[in-house]
């Protein structure tokens, strides 16, 4: 098959949500520092960094290329992927039995034009144990993800209720992209139209 666009991205959940749709892409890692800025909002950095991907590999493919970055908000801090197992744990320990926010900001360049926007979840986490929270980082599943966990992985069993996109929490919502590729007048899922 043909490539349709090029995901700017080494996720390997965003490559397998893609492929879930139907679509056939190319992969292109983005090199861009990912360093926050003082001060900045996680809504605004989210949105920020994925049309920095997204630019840093569009003048290099023909085809439409999208780029996506995830933030966890827990009490306005912003949780980025943890530094260390430590890390992790105080992460998670921020977590337990609290409502935090997933936002991930989505870039589709097309035709040298940039399309962009946000998306919001609430995601409710169950309590955790001291023994819970030092099981799940010593799984090494938390270690490089934003917030520490991952929703489609062992992190679901702390997760009790997701209000929003799902998709979002794992790293590409789905329903913001769709959108984007509407707002870039292609159509992916309708070849020949």
């Amino acid at each position: 098959m043909t490539p349709q666009l090029v995901l700017a991205s080494a996720s390997p959940r965003r490559a397998h949500i893609l492929r879930s749709l139907g679509l056939d892409f190319r992969l292109a890692v983005p090199e861009v520092d990912e360093t926050l800025k003082p001060g900045e909002d996680g809504t605004v950095a989210a949105e920020r960094l994925a049309r920095h991907k997204a630019e840093s590999v569009a003048g290099a493919f023909a085809l439409p290329v999208v780029a996506a970055d995830t933030m966890v908000l827990c009490d306005g801090a912003i949780l980025g992927k943890p530094s260390s197992p430590e890390s992790a744990a105080d992460m998670l320990r921020r977590l337990s039995a609290r409502v935090h926010h997933v936002v991930t900001g989505v870039c589709l360049v097309s035709g040298g034009v940039a399309h962009s926007g946000v998306e919001w979840t609430s995601v409710a986490f169950g309590p955790m144990s001291e023994a819970e929270i030092h099981w799940y980082v010593a799984t090494g599943e938390p270690l490089d993800k934003a917030g520490a966990y991952h929703v489609d992985g062992l992190g679901a069993l702390f997760v009790e209720s997701v209000t929003g996109s799902p998709s979002n929490v794992a790293g590409f919502p789905v329903s913001l992209f769709r959108r984007l590729v509407r707002q870039a007048g292609l159509a992916l899922w309708m070849a020949g139209e």
